[in-house]
């Protein structure tokens, strides 16, 4: 039986998570073949990591589950998801990554800032004041 490795990976407020088996390199977002992710520049944003790998990405099947967010957010968080699924199926996969791109394997902790009381539209404006 082989072997199902599952990670996560989250961005914002999406959350990814990625299961990985051996396979014939198939990949699923949400139920949904890769190839059929538009437009072109966020799904090669998505297979980031596959592409790093080469050949040897072709050797598994990864199935990914993404919920909330936005549509960038929720590619950043599967790409996490799917970095980390590969290292933790082979550690020298890890120095690779790590040097193209960190956000591969580490999580942007980054949040929207709240909205305060009393201001206008977004996070720090205030009302304008007049003196005169």
């Amino acid at each position: 039986m082989a072997k199902i490795i599952l990670a996560t990976g989250k961005r914002k407020s999406a959350i990814a998570r990625a299961s990985l088996k051996d396979g014939t390199g198939n990949v699923t977002f949400n139920t949904v073949s890769l190839d059929c992710v538009k437009p072109e520049m966020i799904r090669l944003k998505l297979q980031e990591p596959l592409i790093l790998l080469g050949e040897t990405a072709k050797k598994f099947d990864i199935d990914l589950t993404v919920v909330g967010g936005g549509v960038m957010g929720q590619i950043s968080a599967a790409r996490l998801a799917i970095a980390r699924a590969l290292v933790e199926k082979n550690e020298k996969f890890k120095e690779i990554f790590l040097a193209y791109d960190r956000q591969l394997l580490v999580a942007d902790v980054r949040r929207k800032e709240q909205k305060k009381p009393n201001s206008h539209g977004s996070a720090r404006s205030k009302r304008q004041k007049s003196y005169r």
